[in-house]
């Protein structure tokens, strides 16, 4: 993903609309996967990625370039509205248990993730899948999984190293965002 310049980050400060645009243009698809893979449905995650993009546009006096990336700043916006919703619907019901998950349809694969985490062993793929897709806390993990706190916590951070070690510096937002989800 390319960078946002100096000149978007102060129109976004500034409200101006052009630069929400472009930057819906910019980081849309990647955010919107995200949001479908937590709601699980498409016409919810056209809401939830609007409704997100208001919040970014209203909030965007707040962004400070000093803490993070434009980037990973929007997708906890997004991520948390998309939960959200997830839980005010109490959405949740319509996830079948132990699904499995395709990877594979998430516009994020432009930088890699879809086939860095589709490496992952089975039981690491799949706890990211819910603590980061789904919105579940390891608490939940630990209820559907039917295992120990202390084993999930060992696969998400057995699963973030392995993610860490092929993600470089360029990406290092992915896997932040990913950090602090836990």
């Amino acid at each position: 993903m390319q960078a946002p310049d100096g000149q978007m980050i102060r129109q976004l400060q500034e409200q101006n609309k052009q630069a929400i645009s472009a930057l819906y243009d910019q980081y849309g698809p990647a955010l919107y996967g995200i949001v479908l893979k937590i709601v699980r449905s498409e016409m919810i995650a056209e809401d939830v990625l609007q409704e997100a993009f208001v919040k970014i546009w209203k909030k965007g006096h707040v962004y400070d370039p000093s803490k993070g990336t434009l980037f990973t700043w929007m997708l906890n916006i997004t991520r948390n509205t998309a939960i959200d919703k997830l839980r005010t619907e109490e959405s949740r019901n319509r996830i079948a248990p132990n699904q499995q998950e395709d990877f594979s349809e998430m516009p994020t694969d432009h930088i890699g993730l879809n086939t860095q985490v589709n490496k992952l062993e089975e039981k690491y793929r799949h706890v990211i899948d819910l603590i980061y897709f789904k919105g579940y806390t390891q608490e939940e993990v630990t209820e559907e999984l039917n295992i120990p706190l202390g084993t999930v916590k060992s696969r998400v951070r057995i699963a973030l190293r392995e993610l860490r070690k092929v993600f470089s510096v360029q990406y290092s937002s992915v896997w932040w965002c990913l950090l602090l989800i836990m």
